[in-house]
């Protein structure tokens, strides 16, 4: 067991998203992965999907998830479950920023492009 200091959410390749990862393969996690992650303004993630469950926990702003034929609004307090395979992109449709925290059940997490090619993470995971 450990406490550790939750590291600073910070910018990334991917425009307009800023990353931390809280819990992980780093921290002798094999089976589960925890991020914090801030999507500006405008901002969205790629399409993608995981081979594991995915809970995003909204703490601030407003966002939507688009799934293959289907948008999903949420807000603040609100929780989204992805199961594993599905596709998705989680868009920042809000004026403020968008801070998510999101748990998976992998770690490190393999992410993966609607063309199943991989997409590799510009940070740990």
């Amino acid at each position: 067991m450990q406490a550790v200091s939750n590291p600073p959410v910070a910018a990334t390749p991917i425009p307009g998203i800023r990353h931390a990862t809280l819990a992980g393969s780093a921290q002798g996690i094999r089976d589960l992965s925890v991020w914090s992650q801030v999507l500006e303004p405008g901002a969205s993630t790629p399409p993608h999907r995981h081979r594991c469950n995915e809970v995003v926990m909204c703490m601030a702003g407003r966002g939507e998830v688009h799934l293959p034929g289907k948008r999903i609004s949420f807000g603040a307090d609100s929780t989204v479950c992805l199961p594993r395979n599905e596709l998705h992109q989680i868009v920042n449709t809000g004026t403020e920023p968008l801070h998510l925290i999101a748990v998976f059940g992998q770690s490190p997490v393999e992410v993966f492009l609607p063309d199943g090619s991989t997409l590799e993470l510009p940070w740990s995971s």
